[in-house]
């Protein structure tokens, strides 16, 4: 390590941006089998989820500015364009600093799913897969699978109608969930995995057209359970992307598989 290296790092860890990453601990989550939006197979939206583990929080702009020290190839500036768009930690002050827009406990967003990918892997794990955030996601603080709850569902709704306005609040603002997850709703969307299979029109996989978001508005339209349509909002979100795209609602978590025997 350099000597600018070295007092950059001084400043992280003196600044308490490192202990924000300390405390994004990986938990384990007891997996199930759900009822998906996301149907498994053309008669059946029963999905099972394997134990696995996630992070408790979405990834904040500390953890992330300790991961672009040490990996300089994904700061902003440096970042090839195939992997993020122009607006790529735009936020941040500057590509190693962070600025009143962009403050360490916040979650970081304006990132690809390239450089959430590569965080992840950093830290030996990967980005959930949609089956996995959706049956976290479910929850509310009491019970597992909260999708039948009018409240629930005002909840995420009512923070649909807010998203793009104001600056975002502090990560674990808000109770942990039933598996204490903290921020699975009410404060950015959060990318997956497997985000560019979530929607079937026809025959194909069509990743960013407009008619997913039409499939998308017409199956939350025609489902038996209304509780789905919070959900197959951010389905639709999420569809309309590209890997390289950002914004500023935009941020990511990290999951890890069991081992064998675990």
């Amino acid at each position: 390590m350099n000597k600018a290296m070295a007092v950059i790092l001084l400043h992280v860890l003196f600044s308490g941006s490192v202990f924000a990453a300390e405390v994004n601990q990986f938990i384990r989550i007891e997996g199930g089998d759900f009822r998906s939006v996301i149907p498994v197979d053309e008669s059946n939206n029963l999905a099972t989820v394997s134990d696995f583990y996630l992070q408790q929080s979405p990834v904040t702009n500390a953890e992330f500015l300790r991961f672009v020290l040490y990996r300089p190839e994904w700061q902003r500036e440096r970042a090839p364009g195939i992997f993020a768009d122009d607006q790529y930690l735009s936020a941040w002050a500057g590509p190693i600093s962070l600025g009143q827009d962009a403050l360490p406990d916040q979650p970081v967003t304006r990132v690809s799913w390239f450089a959430a990918n590569a965080y992840c892997k950093s830290e030996n794990g990967r980005l959930p897969t949609w089956y996995e955030w959706e049956f976290v996601a479910a929850a509310n603080e009491k019970r597992s699978d909260a999708r039948d709850s009018d409240a629930w569902q005002r909840q995420i709704i009512s923070w649909y109608s807010t998203v793009g306005g104001g600056p975002l609040s502090s990560v674990r603002a808000r109770p942990a969930n039933y598996h204490n997850v903290y921020d699975a709703h009410g404060l950015v969307w959060e990318w997956v995995d497997d985000f560019t299979g979530l929607l079937v029109s026809g025959d194909n996989r069509e990743q960013g057209g407009a008619d997913q978001l039409q499939f998308c508005g017409a199956g939350a339209i025609t489902m038996e359970e209304k509780e789905n349509y919070a959900v197959l909002m951010r389905v639709a979100m999420l569809s309309s992307l590209e890997a390289r795209f950002t914004t500023r609602n935009l941020g990511f978590r990290c999951a890890r598989s069991m081992e064998p025997n675990q």
